[in-house]
């Protein structure tokens, strides 16, 4: 008798971990999408009340904040600053289109 292949038999752990990391990564899919809901939002009203895409004050203010939170929930806070400015620069291309720039 020969045994098994691993990829044959389904894991029920593994299976388990990979639905909640499918739902996790659904759940940020879905916040991601609000998130930049809302941020259009707010570039459209920068644009009609003639305010600059960005505000590296907030900017700055926000990745202290997130950085703070990251070490809290015992995530590496550089990961969490490299995704936070990949998430604001993408903001402020929709800010700079929304002006017609």
């Amino acid at each position: 008798m020969s045994n098994p292949q691993p990829d044959t038999l389904p894991d029920p752990v593994l299976a388990g971990f990979r639905k909640s990391i499918d739902n996790i990564d659904a759940a940020l899919i879905h916040m991601l999408a609000e998130r930049f809901r809302i941020t259009q939002a707010v570039g459209e009203y920068k644009a009609k009340a003639n305010l600059p895409p960005a505000d590296p004050g907030r900017e700055a203010r926000q990745i202290e904040r997130l950085r703070a939170l990251a070490i809290e929930a015992e995530l590496d806070p550089e990961f969490s600053e490299k995704f936070i400015r990949f998430v604001i620069d993408e903001v402020i291309r929709h800010h700079q289109i929304a002006r017609g720039g």
